[in-house]
């Protein structure tokens, strides 16, 4: 019996997300429309699949990396069930449904994707990563403009070397925090907003000029790879990208400077604030010269692929980390990284290459691609107008993404598609890069971009500081795109 003196505790109702709600009807809308002649049941399937992806990303309803396991097992249930493109008459099963589930598992993508995670894991865990930013800011001196400038070398530095920009960022944060301290000025003032904004965007404008600087670009790398065969190596994207990205880092620090002029122009204390930061660190360790060399190693392996060596960008990483988990040689153990890891990126990345795979499997980005190319009239405006309308588009459905990674999964395989049902001679390849670029324009909400937000938790700039800065940089940068695209990157044959 109860205890007649005990309350009773009020229910407390479970509101489900309106998000999911919102993705399932759309899910189910899609299976239940007419089915054109020309698209498969299994492809109309896929596409259900895509839209409710679409609709959970864009609304967040769940984590990304529940909406991974939702996906996945859409695809084993949905496609499992669906007729064969070869014989209508018998089903994929539930077993081809989860291989198809699983395929982005098994891509030398996914395993760079790991392998870079493991790099960034190891500056972290040696302070490696923390030295350079210091030693690169103790040299640039103590004007407010030099301290800009110290940012933005920084950012481009740990590009080079630590393949992940949330890790970038969240290292730099702290030291620049510290940088802002030593001005002796308050968290919201415009020296501290500007800081925060070109480690943001700084961060973001280098994902475009270095192929291993982010995830997403690794994912453009991967559909390279299953879909045309070809891929674009680390130093051609490097030839193709970085002048954007040095053009754009100048732009960034000058719009900065206009928009959020800063109190004074000099840092009293701030570069001996730096040293003595330094100086805690003590001499350099052991493992973090072993680390530097290595590091060195996997650069000059990276720029160097195709060229002097005929080993991809994914061996000559794992290669690597041999070397760092190696007994009394490397820097860590795998107790030591484990923890590091954000595994649920690792899901994310794997399903959104199988989700990619799989439109094309099921000829739904085909068919998806023949309508956009049939009802826009892309196939009459020229490779540059393609171009600029793709781009474009990108850069505008991109503010309802809080993932680059996401945006690439679900967009980069059918606007790759369109390009393969475009008329004309021009190279796919080149153009599925330059729209890898694009998918880094996440400049105008905090939203748009994971190192947007660990800088937005400094609480130093507000939402719309940053879109101030972040709308002129986007314009100018899209626009940078277009001149890029009818003279440098036409001239390297990319275009």
């Amino acid at each position: 019996m109860s205890d007649p003196g005990s309350q009773a505790k009020p229910a407390v109702a479970v509101q489900f997300p309106l998000g999911l709600i919102t993705a399932c009807l759309a899910l189910v809308i899609v299976l239940i429309l007419p089915l054109p002649a020309d698209l498969p049941i299994v492809g109309q399937r896929m596409l259900a699949i895509l839209v409710f992806a679409v609709t959970v990303w864009v609304t967040e309803a769940v984590s990304y990396e529940a909406s991974a396991i939702m996906i996945t097992s859409l695809m084993a249930i949905l496609l499992g069930t669906a007729p064969t493109l070869q014989n209508p008459a018998l089903t994929y099963g539930s077993s081809a449904g989860i291989t198809m589930a699983l395929s982005g598992f098994s891509n030398p993508a996914l395993a760079l994707v790991v392998g870079a995670l493991f790099i960034a894991a190891a500056m972290t865990h040696t302070g490696l990563d923390r030295r350079i930013a210091l030693v690169t800011l103790a040299k640039v001196g103590g004007s407010t403009r030099r301290v800009l400038l110290g940012a933005m070398v920084v950012i481009v530095l740990l590009s080079l070397v630590v393949p992940s920009a949330t890790a970038r960022s969240a290292c730099v944060v702290p030291i620049m925090m510290g940088v802002i301290a030593a001005f002796g000025v308050a968290k919201r003032s415009n020296i501290a907003a500007g800081i925060m904004i070109i480690v943001a965007q700084g961060t973001s404008i280098w994902n475009v000029g270095i192929q291993t600087a982010a995830a997403q670009n690794l994912l453009t790398v991967g559909f390279m790879d299953k879909m045309l065969g070809q891929r674009v190596s680390w130093i051609d994207w490097f030839i193709a990208g970085a002048p954007w990205a040095i053009v754009m880092s100048v732009v960034l620090i000058i719009i900065v400077l206009k928009i959020l002029p800063p109190e004074t122009d000099q840092v009293p204390g701030g570069k001996a604030a730096i040293l003595a930061s330094l100086a805690e660190l003590g001499p350099m360790t052991g493992a973090q010269k072993r680390l530097a060399v290595v590091s060195g190693l996997l650069l000059l392996a990276w720029a160097t692929e195709g060229k002097l060596h005929a080993f991809d960008t994914t061996s000559t990483t794992y290669a690597g980390l041999v070397l760092l988990l190696l007994p009394r040689f490397g820097v860590m153990t795998w107790k030591d990284v484990q923890a590091r890891i954000p595994w649920g990126t690792v899901i994310v990345f794997g399903v959104g290459i199988s989700l990619g795979t799989a439109l094309l499997t099921t000829q739904a980005g085909q068919w998806l691609g023949a309508q956009v190319v049939g009802h826009t009239g892309l196939d009459k405006i020229g490779t540059l107008g393609v171009f600029a309308v793709l781009s474009g588009f990108l850069i505008l459905i991109h503010l309802g993404f809080a993932s680059a990674t996401a945006l690439t999964s679900a967009l980069l395989p059918i606007l790759m598609a369109v390009l393969h049902n475009l008329p004309g001679d021009f190279s796919r390849l080149g153009m599925t890069m330059l729209l890898g670029f694009v998918v880094s324009f996440g400049f105008i909400l905090p939203i748009n971009a994971p190192q947007n937000m660990v800088c937005l938790g400094t609480e130093t700039f507000n939402p719309k500081q940053f879109a101030r800065v972040g709308v002129v940089i986007t314009l100018i940068g899209y626009a940078l795109l277009l001149v890029f695209a009818s003279t440098y990157w036409a001239w390297l044959g990319w275009m």
